[in-house]
């Protein structure tokens, strides 16, 4: 990871311009304006300065330069006059052309792959996030280290088939490499190994988890905070939250759940971050109940969905995604003309509006296989009266002098252990 001092040639100068090539036979000339917004984002929310951006259309890429030369003759002319430290090329890029391209326009050059690493690397707060994007950047960086000593490639001079010193320290650094990629994803191990514990006495309470997932920034974490009154980082920049949050909450029916938080999903994730970040989705795979939000003030928020259920059909879940999905539509507040959402949940986390309805959505969605009984309790037995409380939905309730009669909405993983530890009557 970078700091920004190094991220940048001039410290004093942060200055951007985002490049988007396209292909002419295949990418979507309708998308062009919210591909280049989401670039901004991204080069935003690294405190970068967007001077200019450019859209390229090509028949296709070039292997060594990416694009035709009288192209790179035309961003030459732009990095000189308008004084850019960095060209953000919103694509992978190879490590040749990432190479060539700087010698070319004399100025640093990163890739989307690049650009969201470092947005990853200053966003890990806990130790474990901080694991997960070392280990991606180690992945990435191993591919890209013939860029580091092309310049000892002229001093070969060995003989037969022995490499010069630009060869031996290449190998030297892709072993460091490998062997601090190893070292991480033991410990990586341990922490899965932790929070497997953790999920094991989170099933003895039990509670059932109820996961936020949706595409970047579409206010899962402003929700989040919303539902829990905890304070996870929340603002209007890409990638707010990295590592897995999680509170207990009490539903309108009194039932207990954990909320998650997780990352934002986005298009094109680079594949170094969806192997390094799955351990952070795996409340996910456990959850009970997918809470997908989406900001329904983006005219983009179909495509963000689709790209939500494509990571989600990665991790084996796409059953989920159909059958124990409630769809949230946040930031209705911002949308001016609501037709095509009169049918839908809509909410706004920052202007609590429908937040009471969400929480009953969650409640009923949690009912649907519950198993509905009658239970009379001794009116003197105030423990069992207090668990039926905490552990199931009270429908209705009736007293007499010797009898509570409870009609409740139980889980079967509770009602197993309401049989377990108490006798009742029907």
């Amino acid at each position: 990871m970078l700091k920004k001092e190094e991220l940048l040639k001039d410290k004093d100068n942060n200055n951007c311009l985002i490049v988007l090539p396209l292909l002419k036979l295949k990418d979507d000339p309708e998308k062009v304006e919210y591909r280049l917004d989401e670039a901004t984002g991204l080069a935003t929310t690294l405190d970068l300065n967007v001077v200019d951006k450019i859209v390229i259309w090509t028949k296709d890429y070039r292997p060594g330069h990416l694009l035709k030369s009288g192209k790179i003759e035309e961003l030459k002319a732009i990095v000189a006059s308008k004084n850019i430290a960095l060209v953000y090329i919103d694509m992978p890029v190879t490590p040749v052309q990432q190479r060539n391209l700087e010698k070319a326009l004399n100025a640093k050059v990163m890739d989307r792959t690049g650009i969201i690493l470092e947005i990853f690397a200053s966003r890990a707060r806990t130790s474990e996030g901080k694991l997960q994007v070392r280990l991606a950047h180690l992945e990435y960086q191993k591919s890209r280290l013939v860029r580091m000593w092309t310049h000892l490639e002229r001093q070969r001079g060995g003989l037969g088939n022995v490499g010069g010193p630009g060869e031996t320290q290449m190998e030297s650094d892709k072993r460091m490499i490998r062997d601090e990629i190893a070292k991480i994803k033991k410990q990586l191990e341990k922490v899965k190994q932790t929070r497997e514990l953790h999920r094991k006495s989170r099933t003895s309470v039990p509670y059932p988890i109820v996961a936020l997932v949706g595409y970047t920034n579409a206010g899962k974490s402003t929700l989040f905070n919303k539902l829990t009154n905890a304070d996870v980082l929340a603002e209007d920049k890409l990638f707010a939250t990295l590592d897995p949050t999680m509170r207990v909450i009490k539903l309108p029916s009194r039932k207990t759940i954990i909320l998650s938080d997780t990352v934002g999903f986005i298009s094109n994730l680079p594949t170094e971050l969806i192997a390094a970040f799955r351990a952070t989705l795996e409340e996910v795979i456990e959850s009970t109940i997918i809470l997908h939000v989406q900001d329904a003030s983006n005219p983009e928020y179909r495509d963000h969905s689709k790209e939500v259920q494509k990571i989600l059909k990665s991790l084996g879940i796409t059953s989920k995604f159909y059958k124990d999905t409630i769809h949230v539509y946040n930031k209705i507040d911002l949308v001016k003309s609501k037709t095509e959402f009169k049918s839908k949940l809509c909410i706004s986390a920052t202007e609590n509006i429908n937040l009471d309805k969400l929480l009953s959505a969650i409640d009923e969605k949690l009912m649907e296989d519950d198993i509905k009984i009658r239970v009379n309790v001794k009116v003197e037995d105030s423990a069992k009266i207090a668990w039926l409380y905490a552990n199931s939905a009270v429908i209705s309730s009736e007293y007499d002098d010797e009898f509570g009669h409870f009609y409740i909405s139980i889980s079967k993983t509770n009602y197993d252990k309401w049989r377990s530890l108490y006798e009742y009557s029907e």
